[in-house]
């Protein structure tokens, strides 16, 4: 019997076919079992490590889709709002093919994603805020200049970037049971839940945000786009507050469920993947140890596949997190 595909914005041909795209050093990253985390959390837990790359995150795969189109079009600028992972990737790719990359961040961002940003070319504004301070600045500057915004999720490319994760996932043997996503702004949850509806529908897609940051979590559950005030999270990565209407539609239909996570149990999962798993992981790639650690009964005995979808972190407040010093 044919397999129904989600309807979403994303399509599985072009996704396949953006592989061809994207720079081989973002394709095809670690995929293991880890046995020492899985013994401490009660099931079978295979580590996709996306942060084996020259951006140390999943964002060089959707921003080599961006900014090769972006040159197709014989564009010669973009500006985009980031918490760091996004703006670094773009200023990477932007550095390759002669874009100039803008990016826009807030001045609380993590020391070491905003030097990672300048040191890969970006011209970087900083701005009193939170993300969507820094987006709105983003939008001002985009009309100033008359140059491309960048919108993560929104911009079919960062999730369809973001899906080619999906691809290899889909790819192991034997499948997993569950696979654990980051929710943030959803690129990659929409991304990579689209792949797996499409191509092992039994998997359960389950995405996982903070507490301290729940709009697009309280959204899915709500089915409407449900905004939130100030987001109280380490996990910048994901500290959005204004959910994009298309991106929860597609969200809606690739995701089994979203859950939110405590604090603690985010630091726990850091301390786990770097104890156990030997991997610095920023909070928001953490965010899958901590959804198994908070609900352990749902997951015994299952095989279930984490993303640690970035590990850019500055180190004083990495070694706070874990006690490692």
């Amino acid at each position: 019997m044919k397999q129904a595909v989600p309807r979403t914005r994303l399509d599985l041909d072009r996704i396949r076919a953006v592989r061809h795209v994207i720079d081989p050093r973002f394709l095809d990253s670690p995929l293991y079992e880890c046995d020492a985390l899985g013994r401490r959390l009660g099931c079978t837990v295979s580590v996709k490590l996306e942060t084996a790359n020259p951006v140390r995150s999943f964002k060089g795969r959707g921003a080599e889709l961006v900014v090769s189109g972006l040159t197709g079009q014989g564009r010669t600028a973009a500006v985009c709002a980031s918490a760091g992972n996004l703006g670094q990737a773009l200023a990477w790719s932007g550095r390759r093919h002669g874009l100039d990359v803008t990016v826009v961040a807030s001045r609380s961002a993590p020391a070491a994603k905003l030097a990672g940003m300048r040191a890969l070319g970006a011209e970087l504004e900083l701005v009193e805020g939170d993300f969507e301070t820094a987006r709105e600045r983003a939008v001002s500057i985009a009309r100033q200049r008359d140059v491309r915004l960048v919108e993560d999720s929104l911009d079919i490319e960062t999730c369809e970037g973001a899906a080619t994760i999906g691809l290899e996932l889909a790819s192991g043997t034997p499948p997993f049971d569950a696979v654990l996503i980051a929710l943030g702004g959803g690129a990659m949850a929409t991304g990579v839940g689209h792949v797996l509806k499409s191509l092992l529908p039994a998997v359960e897609v389950i995405c996982v945000q903070p507490l301290g940051a729940p709009a697009m979590t309280r959204s899915f559950h709500e089915r409407r786009v449900v905004t939130t005030g100030a987001t109280d999270t380490i996990a910048d990565g994901v500290a959005g507050r204004y959910p994009i209407p298309a991106v929860l539609d597609d969200l809606l239909q690739v995701a089994d469920d979203a859950v939110l996570v405590r604090e603690s149990s985010i630091v726990a999962g850091m301390r786990m993947l770097l104890e156990d798993a030997g991997l610095v992981a920023e909070p928001s790639a953490a965010l899958g140890v901590a959804a198994v650690l908070e609900d352990r009964d749902r997951f015994a005995g299952r095989h279930v596949a984490t993303i640690v979808c970035g590990g850019n972190v500055d180190l004083d407040a990495y070694h706070r997190w874990v006690g490692t010093r």
